[in-house]
């Protein structure tokens, strides 16, 4: 009798983005010091450079590729205009958006605390993928942040030019 076989293997996220980088050793050395990830699996390609790197980040996965030529896909413009942004939970997203300064991330949105709990930065990596970094600091109910974001709303009625905040 054949073996049997589960459609998403053991252990594995249903969902896994893959990050296609023109460096990937570089960006699993970011990956994992600034933001906390945890190298799983590395493959060199052809030419002995990393082609593709499996992370960890807690039970979520993450692949990184590295651009073939045979495949449309490509790394990321330096000018951050990525349609994707991976939101990050840290414990601590002030410590890791500083790390991650450090070691070349540039910051795009202040880190700060946001009306459904979560206190955020946005950051662009030096490979150009961008990232939300967040904490939960305040469990809320769907009551409370729609209250919240009517109120948020309300005061900037009169400002034209402000920005409204990105909902998780």
């Amino acid at each position: 009798m054949a073996a049997q076989y589960k459609g998403i293997p053991e252990g594995a996220s249903a969902v896994i983005p893959r990050l296609v980088c023109r460096n990937v050793e570089a960006q699993i050395g970011f990956c994992c010091e600034a933001l906390g990830g945890m190298e799983t699996l590395r493959r060199p390609g052809p030419d002995g450079r990393v082609a593709h790197a499996m992370l960890r980040f807690g039970p979520a996965m993450l692949m990184l590729e590295a651009e073939w030529p045979t495949l449309p896909s490509r790394a990321p413009n330096p000018d951050g205009s990525s349609p994707v942004v991976i939101y990050l939970y840290v414990e601590d997203v002030d410590a890791t958006v500083e790390r991650a300064l450090r070691l070349g991330g540039k910051l795009i949105v202040p880190v700060e605390t946001h009306f459904w709990g979560d206190r955020i930065g946005w950051i662009q990596d030096p490979a150009g993928h961008m990232w939300t970094i967040a904490t939960r600091l305040e469990e809320t109910t769907e009551d409370q942040r729609s209250e919240r974001w009517s109120k948020i709303q309300s005061e900037n009625v009169d400002q034209s030019s402000s920005r409204p905040e990105p909902l998780p």
